[in-house]
């Protein structure tokens, strides 16, 4: 059976753009002072803490501990606590990097699958595995706490325009018919993956890639 594509496939951490290394350090720009580009060493080394807490949040939840965190990283504690000082600056950052990533895969696939179709057909499985298998990460959306009540505009503001590229893309070759709403096939799909839950009978994948093969024009 083949590996499952995932995010880190598409678009190695070490590949991710400027927008998404300022989206997790913005603690300067309240302040007014610009926010000076960190070293490609510190990038990396904030990159393997994200890399490493979005693992440890698939297998224990956002509130595993912090030691296991940095176990995972080869760091100690106060590595973390000095990149995050608190548990909320730590998820709210692995969320972030997490949506940039599949942010920049959508170009990446458009550029290197065999068809636009086949394209968005690859991202919606990035997408559902980002609902599914990240469940924690995209439970903070529905967080009563405050300072994640931006990250639901943020998700919707770097993954709408990249869904509806995929679907100008596979419109403009004709696979699919043209008019289609990203949001709306975004909720849809974010609908199916609602239901995944532990059931092993129900494969969120396969029914998100069903609808996916029904946007296809009749030949």
């Amino acid at each position: 059976m083949s590996r499952l594509l995932t995010i880190w496939d598409v678009v190695p951490f070490s590949k991710l753009g400027s927008e998404g290394k300022d989206a997790v350090n913005e603690s300067d720009e309240g302040a007014g002072r610009a926010v000076r580009p960190k070293r490609a060493d510190a990038r990396r080394n904030e990159e393997t803490l994200l890399n490493a807490a979005a693992a440890i949040f698939v297998t224990s939840g956002v509130e595993a501990p912090i030691r296991d965190i940095a176990a995972k990283a080869g760091v100690g504690t106060a590595t973390i606590y000095r990149h995050f000082p608190t548990r909320a600056d730590l998820i709210i950052a692995v969320y972030r990097h997490q949506v940039e990533a599949l942010a920049q895969a959508g170009p990446a696939l458009l550029a290197t699958s065999a068809t636009p179709h086949a394209a968005l057909g690859r991202w919606i499985d990035l997408f559902v595995d980002f609902l599914v298998t990240k469940h924690g990460l995209a439970a903070v959306l529905q967080s009563d706490d405050p300072c994640f009540d931006p990250l639901h505009s943020y998700f919707l503001e770097r993954l709408e325009p990249v869904c509806t590229e995929l679907l100008d893309a596979a419109a403009g070759s004709s696979e699919i018919r043209s008019g289609l709403d990203a949001y709306e096939l975004m909720r849809g799909v974010g609908g199916l993956c609602a239901g995944a839950g532990n059931n092993p009978r129900y494969d969120a994948r396969r029914l998100a890639q069903l609808l996916i093969a029904g946007l296809r024009r009749p030949h």
